[in-house]
């Protein structure tokens, strides 16, 4: 009977907490934890309505995330899935003022909690916000790229194209189509790419290889420069004998650099409508961005781009989210 009173007692508060939270359905610890702490602060500390409130809503928040992550128990909360929580990406997208707030509420519950000998140990007490990384990165909408990429073709395929053009269009298809950086693009050789396969082995931060697929378009645009094209401009000048087998070559038969493979992508992207001004690694972040708008997984994206921790990833899961707002409030009648 006792075990039977506490389990409808459990799923009374739960079904409250849902009731009274729409969305963060509680487990019933969780759920008694949060009246009890909102009780604290209204009585004890003379904490306003208002304040009990916006405190009661990032703790339900926060608690409702844990809870869908499997930790259920006030006991099983630990510094671990703090960190995660603060990973999450609608956690991760807050404004850094908003993020400070939900992680004061945090500690103010948890040492209440420990002070009221519900938990042994406060789990937030060395828990910080991570590092703020500033603005969103800059992204081209899928059809500003596309159009970048149809004037470097344009150009490339006049009658009267020089071997640099060529090249451009090229640099311009693989940025795309990678998401390599422009260091790793720099750096790649002749012998990088596999045509038959349709892949690319890349030299990444910290010497780590990665093969990365290329489509059909980079690959068309790869060959037409190699065959022909790159040639001319490595007969102008004597170049590095380390520069012998380098994809991509300037001018004077050297290996391109990041700045004058800077300077293509700026010039590009400059004849595009209404795109900004951009360097290499929007190209990197546009990549990224559309694969996942169009449905590619985070772990797919990480290993494209090279990524050692899957936090790096998730910065462009807020990209996709605000051009879902931005379409919203432009195409919805009701927005």
């Amino acid at each position: 009977m006792h075990g039977t009173a506490r389990s409808m007692k459990t799923m009374a508060a739960e079904q409250d907490s849902s009731a009274r939270t729409g969305q963060h359905a509680l487990p019933g610890e969780f759920a008694e934890t949060c009246e009890a702490f909102a009780e604290h602060l209204a009585a004890e500390r003379n904490r306003s309505e208002h304040t009990v409130r916006a405190y009661r809503t990032d703790l339900e928040t926060m608690l409702a995330a844990l809870a869908q992550d499997g930790t259920r128990t006030l006991a099983a909360i630990g510094l671990p899935q703090l960190r995660a929580w603060l990973m999450r990406p609608e956690v991760a997208a807050l404004a850094p003022a908003t993020l400070a707030r939900k992680i004061a509420a945090a500690r103010t519950f948890f040492d209440w909690a420990r002070r009221s000998g519900r938990i042994e140990t406060d789990p937030s007490r060395r828990l910080q916000a991570p590092r703020h990384r500033g603005r969103l990165p800059t992204a081209l909408k899928a059809e500003q790229a596309a159009e970048l990429l149809r004037l470097a073709h344009e150009a490339a395929a006049a009658p009267d194209a020089e071997p640099e053009l060529i090249r451009d269009a090229a640099v311009a298809e693989l940025l795309y189509a990678t998401g390599v950086r422009v260091s790793e693009l720099a750096g790649l050789d002749c012998a990088d790419v596999d045509f038959s396969r349709r892949m690319l082995t890349v030299l990444g931060k910290g010497d780590k290889e990665r093969r990365v697929p290329l489509g059909a378009p980079a690959a068309q645009a790869l060959t037409r420069w190699i065959d022909g094209p790159r040639e001319q401009l490595a007969g102008r000048k004597t170049r590095p004998p380390q520069d012998a087998d380098a994809l991509f070559i300037g001018i004077r038969g050297g290996r391109m650099g990041p700045r004058a493979i800077r300077e293509v992508v700026h010039r590009l992207a400059a004849a595009v409508p209404g795109a900004p001004d951009i360097a290499p690694h929007a190209l990197r972040h546009s990549a990224a961005t559309h694969l996942l708008e169009g449905g590619a997984d985070l772990r797919t994206v990480q290993e494209l781009l090279g990524h050692a921790s899957l936090s790096s990833t998730q910065i462009y899961t807020h990209v996709s989210t605000r051009r879902l707002q931005e379409s919203y409030r432009q195409a919805h009648p009701r927005a």
